[in-house]
């Protein structure tokens, strides 16, 4: 079975492929030579992933998913949520959204976060979605080196590292992108055996 992942994030879609396995052929967007912005305009999680998801399909009549990806701090009233890809504004990077972050927390004693992701797959026209989320806190400073977005910065619970400090592997057990990768790929497998 062939899907094109609605992204052109190479970090995201290298986690992906290494979560679902080679049962399926996931393509990018790049794969269809598609560059272009694809719309974000709603204030859920949710919603974004299912209008990306649709912008697609209904583009290009093939079965695809789509994901969205929040991080939810509890003492900066749920920010960045929705807008934590352009939390620091428009064009900027992961680091300028993680230097927003630390700084707007700066001596802050209440440090509780949690990342949420859905994923909204779409397959002959029919929609659903898979979440997953993972608590956690946001750490003085950066800590470690791989992964993206605010992995050095974010400290999942019951472990004494960032994201960008554990291998990819574990990483992808346990984080937001990554439950919610698994139950998409349960159902995907369920569709195979059928």
């Amino acid at each position: 079975m062939k899907l094109i992942f609605a992204t052109n994030n190479q970090h995201k879609l290298f986690e992906v492929k290494k979560a679902i396995g080679s049962e399926f052929e996931i393509l990018s967007l790049k794969e269809l030579d598609f560059f272009d912005e694809i719309p974000e305009t709603h204030e859920t999680i949710a919603e974004n992933a299912q209008e990306k998801s649709s912008f697609i399909y209904n583009k290009f009549k093939i079965n695809c998913f789509a994901d969205d990806t929040g991080l939810e701090i509890e003492a900066l009233n749920g920010n960045p949520g929705v807008y934590s890809a352009r939390y620091a504004g428009d064009n900027c990077s992961f680091e300028d959204n993680m230097n927003k972050v630390l700084e707007e927390m700066s001596g802050m004693k209440n440090r509780n976060a949690l990342f949420k992701t859905v994923v909204s797959l779409i397959i002959n026209g029919n929609e659903m979605q898979f979440s997953g989320i993972v608590k956690g806190k946001i750490l003085e400073q950066k800590k470690g080196d791989s992964g993206f977005g605010y992995d050095p910065i974010f400290q999942p619970d019951g472990f004494d590292m960032s994201f960008a400090e554990m291998p990819i592997n574990q990483k992808n057990q346990i984080s937001h992108r990554g439950l919610a990768i698994k139950k998409l790929s349960n159902y995907l497998k369920s569709l195979n055996s059928d």
